[in-house]
């Protein structure tokens, strides 16, 4: 099959960079589910955007530098902070019911977020990334230039490397890809490949994360050549409901925006009911994610509490009911009133602030390869991620991408190999690939958490070495499934994790080590270069 453009991921900003250049370019969107089966869909917040005169952007700049601990690109934020505005009104002039607020400049309600200064996140209810992803879609069925392949599942990238062309820089031809029902694998070939697979929530144990984030854009750009930088900064989300039927539901951020307070639950006995996020920030709940998920963390962990509370049950009901609806929804089906009880939450895996690196256009270190939102690294979410600025920089970086890719000159066409089945056999045992899932999950849960030690690292990094060598022997003698494929990248991923994290000999903004508790005083990125593998000579 060949294409002009060939993305991989059908979130904000796979979309946003198939919307854009449909007019011009043959597009395929490759999705491993259905097209809405992304973290994208989940996102409940909202996108921060300045849009009323009392912001600014060096305001938005700052909150967001500081949230990242000194180690934002300061040009990048700047660079997607400034084309704010642009971005938030393609969305609405492609149809995203953004909730509204006639007495607000722009006609939309904004609320405010942990680490924000001001009112800046324009949001649907409390169901935006489901919004915007309705939106979207609709539009890119619609398109005739737009050809999409959903229930497929991207192996691996066809590259310069792979194919023995040494003449010249590492290029990016296409990539192979499997059909999750058939089984059968399509060779695509295409000018410009997109990366925009999303995170890697599923290599830990608990997750906000869908079940499609298990890094695969990250893990194959790596295994193609490609540099990768700060995955050691995984971010966990603080408020994620505790329930044994309710599956990573996340809590909202705009829930604290909007008043609600942690307190200890009947649980902690004597200081039932006690605030306690005043005493470990000046913000208090409004301090950024990684204080309220580390304080939240020392809490459960002093006082043996399985979870904490989220009140916000002092707001009028009716108040909760419109800025909340789908988790009033949602705990009311588990047995939550939140008008009327506080929610249980504890912290949870939540958003890969490393990645693939990229420069503003989306470019990668591979020629004909780009890479845009969560699964590449730009710069702008440095040591932590401010609220709201996920969304913001998959429709920002997705239309930069997209106007780079629409600039470059026809591509020399290169005859791609079929995908060769020749020396494997069916799997004997699929219990091998559920018992290492597991494994692998557990070891990052227990020694690459919230807090960390060398000696933890350690561990992780050895067992994840051996699983390793066991999955990649799995994965050369037997046929490829989808739960092989993503196994096969969620450990590559814990591996750049956990080197990632072996190598800040510091504590800085989601990575905190007992070992080394001070920051230094110069800030730099964790850049990892894989070893650039060449076939041999025929």
């Amino acid at each position: 099959m060949k294409f002009d453009v060939a993305i991989v991921g059908s979130g904000l900003a796979g979309l946003s960079v198939a919307l854009h250049l449909a007019q011009q370019r043959k597009v395929v969107v490759i999705s491993k589910r259905a097209l809405r089966d992304g973290a994208s869909d989940w996102a409940q917040g909202g996108i921060a955007a300045v849009l009323d005169s009392h912001d600014s952007h060096d305001q938005h700049v700052h909150d967001t530098l500081v949230a990242g601990a000194g180690l934002c690109d300061e040009t990048a934020t700047r660079f997607i902070v400034e084309r704010g505005r642009e971005a938030i009104e393609w969305l609405i002039a492609q149809g995203v019911p953004f909730t509204r607020d006639d007495e607000a400049e722009l006609g939309f309600h904004l609320t405010r977020e942990g680490g924000h200064s001001q009112r800046r996140i324009i949001h649907a209810a409390d169901a935006t990334g489901h919004a915007v992803q309705v939106t979207l879609e609709q539009q890119v069925r619609q398109h005739p230039n737009i050809t999409l392949l959903e229930h497929h599942m991207a192996i691996d990238l066809v590259t310069s490397d792979k194919l023995g062309i040494r003449n010249g820089a590492p290029h990016c031809f296409g990539l192979y890809v499997q059909d999750v029902d058939s089984h059968d694998v399509l060779t695509i070939a295409a000018d410009q490949t997109v990366l925009a697979t999303g995170g890697a929530g599923k290599v830990y144990l608990y997750t906000t994360n869908p079940d499609t984030a298990t890094g695969d854009g990250i893990a194959m750009a790596w295994r193609a050549g490609c540099r990768v930088s700060n995955m050691e900064f995984i971010q966990f989300h603080p408020t994620c409901l505790y329930h044994p039927y309710a599956k990573s539901f996340l809590i909202t951020e705009a829930v604290r925006g909007e008043g609600g307070v942690l307190k200890l639950p009947a649980s902690a006995g004597a200081a039932a009911g006690q605030r306690f996020m005043p005493a470990h920030d000046e913000r208090a709940e409004l301090a950024p994610r990684d204080v309220v998920a580390r304080a939240i963390d020392f809490e459960m962990k002093k006082r043996g509490l399985d979870y904490v509370d989220l009140d916000i049950s002092h707001k009028p009901a009716d108040f909760l009911k419109s800025h909340f609806p789908t988790i009033h929804a949602r705990c009311l089906e588990l047995g939550i009133d939140i008008t009327k009880q506080p929610i249980p939450i504890v912290p949870a895996t939540h958003y890969t602030c490393g990645g693939i690196v990229t420069d503003l256009q989306g470019r990668t270190d591979i020629q004909g390869l780009y890479a845009v939102g969560e699964t590449a690294y730009t710069g702008l979410h440095g040591a932590n991620r401010l609220a709201s600025n996920s969304l913001l920089e998959c429709v920002v970086l997705g239309r930069a991408a997209a106007m780079d890719i629409e600039a470059q000159p026809k591509a020399k066409t290169v005859s791609l190999p079929a995908w060769d089945e020749s020396r494997v056999t069916d799997a004997d045992e699929e219990v091998v690939i559920t018992q290492n899932w597991d494994e692998l999950r557990r070891a990052m849960w227990s020694f690459v958490g919230i807090v960390r030690t060398t000696k933890r690292l350690e561990r992780a990094q050895h067992r994840i070495a051996l699983l390793k060598e066991e999955i990649n022997e799995y994965y050369a003698n037997f046929r490829i499934t989808r739960d092989l494929l993503e196994l096969r990248n969620l450990v590559e991923v814990a591996s750049l994790i956990v080197s990632s994290a072996l190598s800040r000999r510091e504590s800085r903004g989601l990575h905190y080590s007992l070992d080394y508790p001070d920051t230094l005083p110069k800030a730099l990125p964790t850049v990892l270069s894989p070893v650039r593998k060449m076939p041999p000579r025929r």
